[in-house]
């Protein structure tokens, strides 16, 4: 017989817990709030440890089909244009790029039709020990296992985590956008309180984001585009022609969160996975990248452990750890990135660390994050 898990949340997270279950001989329902299937309109990078629990999941192939490699983290710049540290011409790049939308059609591509329904919205969810039912639109579904990858802003997390607090707000603002400007090869500028990241995606585009300081969450202007051209419009090409070719429509401005640590990601049956269990601020681009580990280390536990709270048990205990921590350092770049005080020192640090040390640094084994690796998810044994 089947076993079946519910996943809440139709998200890059949510979509990989159901494709990692399915390499493991389960069947998943994804319910998904939203009236149609989709992503946030903007870009992300995907380091090594990532793609490697893509391969995990059977994705690799098309997900670099969809990606672009980026030399963000070796072309650091200043606003004037001069470099910190520079790619060599020819030289491979640890990261890919993508739209957002591209890589969750990758995951959504390859689960089963009808796996996915959408204006499906989790109001309850009720457990004992025989099984969890989640209530969604009026109607009850039961399953053995129930993963919340329903975002910062989880309802799973409000109702099963009263105690835990609401997102926080980390003092940063962004602003992002996709432009038609091809061949760029990926950069990140540095100037006195803020960075303005450039990555090359897919069909001759650029995906950009400037990330600021902001006195409080909410501040907005009738014209975002203006306002980014106001900050930023005397740094060195091609920012300029970057937030130019952007429509206004298509400027997104966002207000960064997180989630404290929470003490537990389980509660029985159900665990919380992606931003739902451990949001981060974006700054070291493991967003994404940490829900997809999750996925892949939630299904081996699952395959591994006889019982579901046990594989749950084991789950908190390997992923709470590497998240926390993972999210604690994505602040902490965030505040030194952003930081008019530190600017000055920031930059000499990086004027001073030899080229050759950088690019190790910044190889596909260069730090702990990075050289992650995943479990193993055995193929489900065929019926006797």
């Amino acid at each position: 017989m089947t076993r079946q898990a519910i996943v809440v949340g139709g998200g890059i997270g949510g979509l990989a817990a159901a494709l990692a279950l399915r390499r493991i001989g389960w069947q998943a329902t994804v319910l998904e709030r939203a009236p149609e299937l989709g992503e946030i309109g903007a870009g992300m990078s995907q380091a090594p440890n990532a793609m490697r629990a893509l391969a995990e999941l059977g994705v690799a192939e098309q997900a670099q089909a969809v990606g672009v490699p980026t030399h963000s983290s070796a072309n650091l710049r200043l606003p004037d244009g001069r470099y910190l540290q520079r790619a060599r011409p020819g030289e491979a790049s640890a990261l890919l790029a993508f739209h957002r939308a591209d890589l969750h059609r990758v995951l959504l591509e390859a689960l089963p039709e009808g796996w996915v329904p959408t204006a499906a919205e989790v109001t309850t969810v009720r457990q004992n020990e025989d099984g969890v039912t989640v209530v969604c639109d009026g109607l009850e579904l039961s399953a053995e296992l129930v993963i919340a990858a329903d975002g910062i802003r989880s309802t799973v997390r409000r109702r099963l985590w009263p105690d835990a607090p609401p997102p926080r707000f980390l003092g940063r603002t962004a602003w992002l956008g996709i432009a038609e400007v091809p061949d760029l090869p990926g950069s990140v500028t540095l100037g006195p309180g803020g960075y303005f990241l450039i990555h090359p995606i897919v069909r001759g585009r650029a995906y950009w984001a400037y990330v600021t300081t902001a006195d409080a969450p909410g501040i907005r202007y009738d014209q975002e585009k203006t306002e980014v051209i106001r900050r930023i419009g005397a740094w060195h090409e091609p920012i300029p022609a970057l937030i130019e070719a952007t429509s206004e429509e298509a400027v997104i401005h966002i207000d960064i969160h997180d989630v404290e640590a929470l003490p537990t990601y389980v509660h029985g049956r159900v665990a919380l996975l992606g931003d739902a269990a451990h949001a981060m601020s974006p700054d070291r681009g493991q967003g994404a990248g940490q829900s997809l580990e999750d996925a892949v280390v939630l299904a081996a536990a699952v395959a591994g452990e006889p019982a579901v709270e046990a594989a749950l048990r084991r789950y908190d205990d390997e992923r709470r750890p590497r998240t926390q921590s993972t999210a604690r350092g994505a602040d902490q770049d965030g505040r030194r990135l952003t930081s008019r005080a530190a600017h000055r020192a920031l930059v000499t640090m990086l004027r001073m660390v030899p080229g050759p040390l950088w690019r190790k640094g910044i190889s596909a084994d260069g730090n702990a994050t990075w050289r992650w690796q995943p479990p193993h998810l055995p193929s489900p044994a065929p019926p006797r």
